[in-house]
């Protein structure tokens, strides 16, 4: 990979890096914010979902627009207003006596930035390189980067908020800006001919005969995903608290704690990337034994649940999951054609979003009726997403005979 891509992708994946670390890392100060503003468990979790839903709603429509007036032209105002919701909750949090209200105003902005930054990486990395193992890699190195902001997360917020509870609010705009310096000097978007536009008609033509003809393994992708970020966001919120209530760790110790899974998600996420080229039949085998992997890791802790029983389990279900997001996220970037990436990654972006948004509230409801609950839906879930990727993602048989023909999906 020459060396000026390679700049291109350090400042392509500091906006995945940035738009984590401004929702992660409010994770382990939740059960603080919670005690400061006197709201419930789930009002509290509502910081987290009011973000994703608005995500989840404007997430396709920056796709559209990123397919249609360039992936740079949404990116860098989108990462913008990301900043200034986070200053508008830091300010309400400063300054207002009852600050949630404004504070969940403040998140609804970050949403906003975030569905046109982040979703905009994956479309670009596959319009910047023609071959799919570079492809891959450059995925890999994304998704690397998000999972490294949510290792660092968790440790970034507990030293923040030990000092000021609502000092992770003010830091966001700062890493919004570092992200916005880097994508505007070093990003260079590979131009785009006038007459490769399409009009609205002709794009939504185009997505709907997309649907009609790869519908199984795309709405498979995109639940997967789903499934995946709901049961990584539920359970990092039942560790924040239960690490606090159960076991009296906060603080930093908590932050550190929480970061061990994230770490070993990150380190395979970042193997699997490199590993996996275009070799879509093993993306499918790494999919499924990740979410295995996943499901194993909750079964085991429903039996036994102690403190290094439980870190040690979910460390496997980090590598589980790990595993498992480089390939989805080549599967549907090398899946699609250049013109309709964009929307069609948003899309699955948004899905990822739902898992986000559905995970902290679901997880509070189910730790307030049992503890089992939550290890019982996580693996019910995982195990529902593994029967999914074996039905329905089928990478087609003929491409053995053939290796320099791209593997299609069947």
């Amino acid at each position: 990979m020459e060396a000026r891509k390679k700049l291109d992708l350090l400042a392509l994946s500091s906006v995945p890096l940035v738009m984590t670390l401004g929702n992660s890392m409010l994770i382990p100060v939740l059960p603080q914010i919670s005690k400061k503003l006197g709201i419930n468990a789930f009002q509290v979790s509502l910081i987290i979902t009011v973000y994703s839903i608005v995500a989840i709603l404007l997430i396709p429509i920056a796709g559209y627009l990123s397919d249609r007036f360039g992936r740079k032209v949404v990116m860098v105002p989108c990462l913008i207003i990301a900043g200034v919701g986070g200053a508008v909750s830091g300010w309400a949090s400063w300054k207002m006596d009852d600050p949630y209200t404004v504070i969940l105003l403040g998140r609804v902005l970050q949403g906003i930035g975030s569905a046109g930054a982040a979703p905009v990486v994956m479309p670009l990395i596959g319009d910047m390189f023609e071959d799919d193992e570079q492809i891959s890699a450059g995925l890999g190195l994304t998704e690397t980067a998000n999972t490294a902001g949510k290792v660092l997360s968790p440790i970034i917020g507990a030293v923040l908020a030990a000092f000021v509870w609502f000092l992770p609010f003010w830091f966001i705009p700062f890493f919004s800006l570092i992200s916005v310096l880097l994508v505007f000097f070093l990003v260079k978007v590979p131009k785009q001919e006038d007459d490769e536009k399409q009009s609205f008609k002709e794009f939504a033509h185009c997505v709907k005969d997309i649907f009609k003809q790869n519908g199984k393994w795309l709405f498979a992708i995109f639940a997967v995903g789903c499934t995946i970020m709901f049961v990584l966001f539920g359970i990092l919120f039942f560790l924040s608290d239960l690490l606090e209530k159960q076991y009296a760790i906060d603080g930093v110790k908590k932050g550190l704690v929480l970061a061990i899974p994230l770490l070993a998600l990150s380190i395979s996420s970042y193997f699997s990337g490199k590993k996996i080229g275009q070799d879509r039949h093993l993306m499918k085998s790494v999919i499924i034994i990740g979410m295995c992997l996943v499901t194993f890791s909750f079964i085991a802790l429903r039996v036994q649940h102690s403190l290094i029983f439980l870190i040690s389990f979910l460390v496997l279900t980090g590598v589980g999951i790990g595993i498992t997001l480089p390939s989805l996220d080549a599967l549907i970037t090398e899946g699609i054609e250049k013109e309709q990436r964009g929307t069609i990654t948003s899309i699955y972006s948004s899905m990822r979003f739902i898992g986000v948004a559905a995970g902290p509230p679901v997880f509070s409801y189910l730790m307030s009726v049992s503890e089992h609950l939550v290890y019982y839906i996580s693996a019910g879930t995982s195990v529902i997403a593994v029967m999914v990727v074996m039905l329905f993602i089928k990478p087609d048989k003929d491409f053995e005979k053939d290796p320099n023909q791209l593997p299609k999906l069947a």
